[in-house]
């Protein structure tokens, strides 16, 4: 089932600004989507707007070729997932799974033989086989949410929805869970657009990722293509790990005060240009101790151990922020050591631009 929101706005009273302003998106059908951005960037109202929880002040809601903007939850016949699970506290996990199926008008409802045979079915699906007869507070935080989609596949539907389904949990779960969804996403197929802050799950799970921001999407694709060609300034920020340095573009090419960076040709302008802007730098995308024309000299502040490897702040000349490198772990490095720094890579926007200089 293809998903298509077109041209959506939609404010609130109490809000200085709109929550989305013309915001459109396609879901292919069978794709897992990400909305992802900081808080009030507007993910989850176009969420509720899909489901038909929330109503647009203006846009179209398509579910392939129907306009479902006038219809109802049900009507859409979405599987909707929340951050608290919204699980029947006095309900067995059987009963909350087929609580949606319960609850149909007489005519629609399915017999109650079948109604558990589905129930018991996806339990065994989410890998809660067994468990049925327990209650909501038996069951850990993981396992509570694994019953809510559950539930939310019991009513068969044509999208899922789900709203920082793995928000409440602890870093270890969520990435326990991140996998097992992404393979019941395989098994089952369903059209899915899920809502996080947690760039690592989007990137992790999502076919396309959508970066919202300020109610407008700043930029849509694929991970690799989000992280590796950000469009914006904010989503280089935004997303991974980046330092953002002053410098300014000069007949095409990019410079730290009068130094001049040599970037890849993919990531400076090819054409000639000259204007203020910012250099954004990742950690893994700078060396140091290798010494050439293009090296900067810098001074190391400090040096951490990070896993692996160790994360080396250095100062360079002409900026007020430092920078940070990863480093191999059996490099060694002291606080107040000059050391020669090269930019592998980086990506350079002009002031007041969306897309990178020349990309």
């Amino acid at each position: 089932m293809q998903i298509r929101a077109v041209d959506i706005v939609k404010s609130f009273p109490a809000a200085r600004r709109a929550a989305l302003e013309g915001v459109s998106l396609t879901v292919g059908s069978g794709e897992l989507v990400a909305l992802l951005g900081p808080s009030g960037g507007g993910k989850t109202t176009l969420l509720r707007i899909i489901a038909g929880l929330d109503i647009p002040d203006a846009g179209k809601v398509f579910f392939g070729d129907e306009d479902a903007s006038q219809k109802t939850v049900q009507e859409r016949r979405v599987g909707f997932v929340f951050q608290s699970y919204a699980l029947f506290k006095h309900l067995t996990v059987e009963e909350n799974v087929s609580f949606g199926l319960d609850v149909r008008e007489r005519a629609q409802r399915p017999p109650k033989a079948e109604i558990r045979k589905r129930a018991l079915e996806l339990l065994d699906l989410v890998q809660l086989g067994g468990l049925e007869k327990r209650r909501p507070a038996q069951l850990s935080g993981g396992q509570r949410q694994r019953v809510a989609l559950a539930r939310a596949l019991a009513v068969e539907p044509r999208v899922l929805l789900l709203d920082e389904p793995f928000g409440a949990l602890d870093a270890k779960v969520r990435r326990e869970l991140r996998s097992w969804l992404r393979e019941l996403h395989a098994q089952t197929g369903h059209t899915t657009i899920f809502v996080t802050h947690d760039q690592d799950e989007a990137l992790e799970l999502a076919d396309r990722v959508a970066v919202l921001n300020g109610g407008r999407i700043e930029q849509i694709g694929t991970p690799d293509e989000i992280y590796d060609h950000p469009a914006s300034a904010f989503v280089n920020s935004f997303i991974g790990e980046a330092t953002a340095l002053r410098a300014h573009l000069r007949d095409g090419q990019v410079f730290i005060g009068d130094h001049q960076v040599a970037l890849p040709a993919s990531n400076r302008q090819a054409a000639s240009g000259a204007g203020e802007g910012r250099l954004f730098v990742r950690p893994q995308d700078i060396a140091i101790g290798d010494a050439g024309p293009d090296a900067l000299q810098g001074e190391i502040l400090s040096v951490r151990r990070s896993g692996p490897t160790r994360r080396a702040e250095i100062a360079i000349p002409c900026q007020a922020s430092s920078i940070e490198v990863d480093t191999p772990a059996s490099a060694v490095y002291r606080p107040g050591e000059k050391v020669p720094v090269r930019f592998l890579r980086g990506t350079f926007f002009l002031n007041g631009e969306s897309a990178p200089a020349g990309a």
